[in-house]
């Protein structure tokens, strides 16, 4: 009797075992997790936190992708990018000056419709109109700084090319170092400094925003990957798309990632979100004509005088799939 009730249970007892033992194997997506590296300029910073966001709260993960985000110059990553050293780059002015010049990388997506940059002026100027015979401090020639405040000078009836003397003082903290020694009457920055400028009693002319599109950071790919390695590219930007929206729907989540992962201080971390967050792109889309204006300024870069196609400069099938994918367009 006990053999034939043993015989009736063995096969419930077989499947039980059977269940313990798959509950104890890892799964095949933390198994096959694919390793990536991304490229940032400069630091970790809110240019570039939906990296940071995909990567800390898991939407990488939940893509089966391990990133590595490491900060590289602009040359250096186009070289990785280029040989394979690493799968992406967030810098997008940097990836389109090299397409124009006929290397084999893409845009795939955007991850800015413009740029957070503000110019910052001393005290006793009032208006953008004031600048006009002053100096105005940049990160260097020909860089997103001396093409925003270009744009922004000319918008304002101030000529350029006549009525400004540039003067490149590097990074941020260079410029802001000197409009606090009157080396400069106004500089062109980036967040937070125009908080510390605030503070200091330093006005805000003007935010690069309010005048012009200018995607500041997307997502660039060697041309390769868009073919062999398209599912990798794909769960790439549905990550960062996520990203980039929980970013703009949760302030204090998104402050929290930002101070651990930038290793910044609470006042500056608020600063740069909420001067920035306005300009990231919930979608992966890139204003039509910021693309162009990009195009236009690597041709000019890069003294192309013939028309280049978008097709040598951008790739977005793969961004319409996942937009598609997740209802967004």
């Amino acid at each position: 009797m006990r053999s034939q009730a043993f015989i009736r249970r063995f096969p419930m007892i077989i499947g039980f075992l059977t269940f313990l033992l798959i509950l104890s194997v890892p799964s095949a997506t933390m198994q096959a997790a694919d390793k990536i590296r991304i490229s940032v300029s400069g630091s970790y910073n809110m240019i570039f936190l939906s990296a940071g966001v995909a990567q800390n709260r898991g939407f990488f993960k939940d893509e089966g992708l391990d990133a590595d985000i490491v900060v590289m110059g602009a040359g250096p990553s186009i070289a990785a990018l280029s040989n394979g050293d690493i799968d992406f780059t967030l810098l997008t002015g940097t990836v389109i000056r090299a397409a124009v010049r006929g290397l084999p990388v893409r845009l795939v997506a955007g991850l800015m419709t413009s740029s957070p940059h503000v110019v910052l002026a001393r005290q006793e100027i009032k208006s953008v109109k004031d600048l006009a015979g002053k100096k105005v401090g940049l990160a260097g020639f020909g860089d997103a700084t001396h093409v925003l405040a270009r744009l922004i000078l000319a918008r304002n009836g101030v000529d350029p090319d006549k009525d400004i003397q540039f003067v490149p003082f590097g990074p941020d903290s260079g410029r802001f170092a000197a409009l606090q020694q009157k080396l400069a009457d106004a500089v062109v920055t980036s967040p937070p400094w125009d908080f510390e400028g605030k503070k200091m009693g330093h006005n805000i002319l003007a935010r690069a925003y309010e005048y012009v599109n200018y995607p500041l950071s997307g997502v660039g790919v060697n041309q390769k990957s868009i073919q062999q390695n398209r599912d990798q590219t794909k769960r790439t930007i549905r990550g960062l798309i996520k990203a980039s929206r929980f970013i703009q729907d949760n302030r204090e989540d998104a402050v929290k990632t930002l101070m651990a992962w930038a290793k910044t201080k609470p006042e500056h971390a608020y600063a740069s979100y909420d001067s920035t967050a306005t300009v990231i792109s919930a979608d992966g889309g890139i204003p039509e004509d910021g693309l162009k204006l990009l195009i236009d300024q690597a041709k000019k870069d890069g003294k192309v005088t013939r028309d280049v196609p978008l097709s040598e400069i951008a790739d977005f099938s793969i961004l319409r799939e996942v937009q598609r994918e997740l209802g967004l367009r």
